[in-house]
């Protein structure tokens, strides 16, 4: 690995599924190390999904040792039990990070879908389409949690790269 390389660590949360995204970043080349779902089993009380969800997560930034992660920010849900319990699920992240010095960045979907489709309001199947041939990945299918999450590693990866220009300049 490159000194100049970034590994970055994207996070899509949730109390059912928790998608991430391990990305390696290495000059404006991108490439999946690891993506995938946390899924808690669903009769848990939600204090031991919580813990699974963070313990996860623990290990991905103890294995991979990203530079950064990037959590989706919570967007506005109607039912508000509905938007505690996803709240608490982006605290997993966020501590997880935190316990290991990592520093984090938050992105709205929008912002993801845009740094990957071109477009923030895309469907789930543009993002895996996309991310699919921007990553070179030989699979059929990429799940919609861990695509949220690559997509955004990938808008984390692009906001270094346009930072990074623009103090060249």
């Amino acid at each position: 690995m490159n000194k100049n390389d970034k590994i970055i660590l994207g996070v899509d949360p949730g109390t059912r599924v928790t998608g991430y995204g391990i990305l390696r970043v290495s000059n404006n080349l991108h490439m999946a190390l690891d993506f995938g779902c946390i899924k808690p089993p669903a009769k848990l009380e939600l204090s031991k999904r919580y813990y699974i969800i963070f313990d996860a997560l623990e290990k991905l930034i103890k294995k991979y040792k990203p530079d950064a992660i990037s959590v989706e920010t919570q967007f506005m849900q109607k039912n508000i039990q509905s938007a505690i319990k996803l709240g608490i699920a982006r605290g997993c992240a966020l501590i997880a990070g935190e316990k290991h010095n990592v520093p984090i960045f938050q992105y709205a979907p929008r912002e993801a879908k845009l740094s990957v489709v071109g477009t923030g309001a895309a469907s789930k199947e543009q993002v895996q389409k996309m991310l699919k041939m921007l990553l070179n990945l030989q699979i059929d299918k990429i799940p919609e949690d861990a695509a949220d999450a690559l997509a955004l590693a990938i808008c984390h990866a692009n906001r270094i790269n346009f930072s990074q220009k623009i103090r060249i300049r």
